[in-house]
C-alpha cells in the first residue's frame, strides 16, 4: 500500500513541479544587438569579407609564415587557453553527471560497549555489554530537476566552454596580429638603419668637402664645424635604432615561444601587400570576431546562473535508498540480517538569512554587466575596424606626395652642395637644411610603408580573420 501511495504521489508531482518549473527558468534569447553603422569608410552591401581568408593567404612573406606557424605551436598563452577549453569541458561532464543518482558503499565493524549501571537492570542479572556489529551495504540518492536547478547549471557550464573557446580563438587572431606587426616593425626598424648609415656616410664625405672647401677659402671653419655635428646627428642615432631592433627581436621570439635571439627576416621593399580590402557587413563581426562571441557567451552563462538563482527559492525532491546486511556474527552474517530504506521529500527553504535573495540580485546584476561588456565588445570592434581602414587609406594617400617630397629634397641637397662649391649665393646652413630634411622624409616614407602594412594586418584581425 505505501509503495502503491508513494508511486502515485510522484506520478502527480512530478508533472505538477515541471509545469512550474518553465515558469521559473527562462530560455535564453540573443539580446538585439544594432550592427547598422558600426564602423565607416566602406560600402556595407557586399557580404564578402577577407575575415574568412586563411591567414596563410594574406602573408607573401615564407619568414613571416613561417613564424606565426611556430607560435602557432609553441606561444605560451596559447597554450593556457586550450588548458583553459579542457577545464570548461571537466566542468559541463561534471554538471551533466548530476543528472544521476549518487551511489555509495560502505562497509563497517563497530565494537562498543554499554554501562551496566545505565542499563537498570535488577540485581543479580547478568548481560554482557561489550558487542560488536557488522554491516555492509549501499546506499543512494537522487534529486529531480523539476525546477531546473541542473539544467541551468548544464547549460551554464556549456555557455562556459563556448566562451573559453571563443577567448582561445580570440588569443590565436591577437597572436598572429602580432607577429605579423612586429615582423614589419623589425622590416621597418632595419630599413630605417639602413637610411641612416647611408646618410652618415654621406655626412662623413661632407665633413672632408667642407674641410677641402676651406682650405680653398669658399666657406669658412663654421662651415666645417656645422657639417662635423650634422654628422655626429646621425651617427648618434644608430645605436638607437640597434636597440630597437634587439628589442623587436626579442619581441618575435616571446610571441613564438622560443628564447630571444637574432631572427632571419626578409625586406621592407620586397613586402607585397593584398590591395582588395573587403569588410562584410558589420553585423558579420557577431560570428567572425572571435572577442564578441566570447562576450556573448559570457553573457549566456551569466543568464542561466540567473536561472540557477531563482530555482533556490523552490523545494528540492529528493530520494534516498540503503541497504544491504548487518549482523553481530560473522560466521553467518547473510542469515537473515538484510535491511533497507527508501524515503522521499520535499525540502523548502524557510529561512536562510537572506542568502537566496542575495544570490539572484547578485546574479542579475552580473548578468546587466555581461550585457554591457557584450555590447561594448561590439562597439569596439566597428571601431577597430574603422580606425584600421582609415589608417590604410591615408597611408595609401600619402605614398604618391612622399615619394615626390623625397626626389625634390634629393634635388634640393644636389644643388645646394652645387651652389656652396661654385657660388656664393648659399652656405652651409641652406645644405644642412636640406639634408636634414630629406633624412626627415625618406624615414618618414619608411613609417608610412609600415603604417599600411599594419593596416591591412589590423584590419583583418578587427576584421576577425586568422583563427579559421
Amino acid at each position: 500500500m505505501n509503495k502503491i501511495y508513494l508511486k502515485y504521489t510522484f506520478l502527480v508531482l512530478l508533472p505538477i513541479s515541471v509545469m512550474l518549473s518553465c515558469r521559473i527558468t527562462k530560455p535564453y534569447q540573443q539580446p538585439e544587438m544594432n550592427t547598422s553603422d558600426l564602423y565607416r569608410g566602406k560600402d556595407n552591401t557586399d557580404t564578402t569579407t577577407i575575415a574568412s581568408m586563411p591567414w596563410e593567404n594574406l602573408f607573401a612573406d615564407t619568414v613571416l609564415k613561417a613564424l606565426i606557424h611556430e607560435g602557432l605551436y609553441n606561444n605560451l598563452n596559447l597554450k593556457v587557453a586550450v588548458q583553459k577549453i579542457y577545464e570548461a569541458q571537466a566542468t559541463l561532464n561534471q554538471s551533466k553527471a548530476a543528472y544521476l543518482p549518487n551511489l555509495s558503499g560502505n562497509a563497517s565493524a563497530t565494537r562498543s560497549k554499554l554501562s551496566a549501571a545505565s542499563l537498570d537492570y535488577p540485581a543479580g542479572t547478568t548481560i554482557s555489554t561489550l558487542t560488536t556489529s557488522y554491516q555492509l551495504g549501499l546506499s543512494a540518492s537522487w534529486e529531480a530537476d523539476i525546477w531546473g536547478k541542473l539544467s541551468s547549471a548544464k547549460r551554464a557550464a556549456f555557455a562556459n566552454l563556448l566562451q573559453t573557446d571563443a577567448a582561445k580563438r580570440a588569443v590565436q587572431t591577437q597572436l598572429i596580429a602580432d607577429i605579423a606587426n612586429n615582423y614589419y616593425t623589425l622590416l621597418a626598424l632595419d630599413k630605417e638603419l639602413e637610411i641612416t648609415n647611408q646618410t652618415l656616410q654621406n655626412r662623413i664625405k661632407d665633413v672632408a668637402t667642407m674641410k677641402a672647401l676651406k682650405e680653398g677659402a669658399v666657406v669658412n671653419g663654421a662651415a666645417v664645424v656645422q657639417s662635423e655635428a650634422n654628422r655626429y646627428a646621425a651617427e648618434v642615432a644608430i645605436p638607437d635604432l640597434k636597440r630597437s631592433i634587439r628589442e623587436t627581436e626579442n619581441a618575435i621570439d616571446i610571441l613564438v615561444g622560443r628564447p630571444p635571439g637574432a631572427l632571419n627576416r626578409g625586406k621592407l621593399d620586397a613586402q607585397q601587400a593584398i590591395t582588395n580590402l573587403q569588410t562584410g557587413v558589420p553585423s558579420q563581426l557577431l560570428k567572425n570576431r572571435p572577442d564578441v562571441q566570447q562576450a556573448q557567451y559570457t553573457f549566456r552563462g551569466a543568464f542561466e546562473n540567473t536561472n540557477l538563482a531563482r530555482t533556490y527559492f523552490y523545494p528540492s525532491f529528493t530520494i534516498t535508498a540503503s541497504g544491504g546486511w548487518s549482523n553481530l556474527q560473522l560466521n553467518d552474517f547473510f542469515t537473515n540480517s538484510v535491511f533497507y530504506n527508501f524515503a522521499a521529500g520535499l525540502t523548502q527553504p524557510i529561512f536562510n538569512q537572506g542568502i537566496n535573495k542575495a544570490r539572484l540580485k547578485t546574479a542579475q546584476a552580473q548578468q546587466l554587466e555581461a550585457l554591457y561588456n557584450f555590447q561594448q565588445s561590439l562597439l569596439n570592434a566597428g571601431q577597430e575596424v574603422s580606425n584600421a581602414l582609415y589608417a590604410y587609406q591615408t597611408a595609401i594617400e600619402k605614398d604618391g606626395s612622399r615619394s615626390k617630397q623625397i626626389i625634390a629634397l634629393q634635388k634640393s641637397v644636389d644643388y645646394t652642395q652645387d651652389l656652396l662649391r661654385y657660388s656664393s649665393a648659399t652656405n652651409y646652413t641652406d645644405v644642412l637644411t636640406s639634408e636634414q630634411s630629406l633624412l626627415s622624409a625618406q624615414l618618414s616614407g619608411v613609417n608610412d610603408r609600415l603604417q599600411q602594412l599594419q593596416a591591412i594586418v589590423n584590419l583583418y584581425r578587427a576584421l576577425g580573420g586568422g583563427w579559421r
